[in-house]
């Protein structure tokens, strides 16, 4: 039987920092890396394609952090 692969939808899926990473809020999945048992997304920037950054795929998990989706500026002072 074929082990259940994690985080199955990572793949072009998007994503909104609680904080700014390299200036940005909005980033999408443009790849992913299995290495073991750890999962790893490659993030890019919405607005500036050349910030780029590999991020362990567990953190997209953790809400204080990152939100699912483009959320807006007024949406993540409601979450706060």
């Amino acid at each position: 039987m074929a082990k259940k692969q994690k985080f199955p939808y990572l793949l072009g899926s998007k994503w909104t920092a609680n904080q700014k990473n390299w200036g940005w809020r909005h980033f999408q999945v443009v790849n992913r890396k299995n290495q073991g048992k750890w999962v790893f997304a490659e993030l890019v920037a919405s607005c500036d394609p050349t910030v780029r950054f590999w991020l362990n795929a567990q953190q997209l998990q953790d809400r204080a952090l990152w939100q699912p989706g483009w959320q807006s500026t007024q949406e993540l002072e409601d979450i706060d």
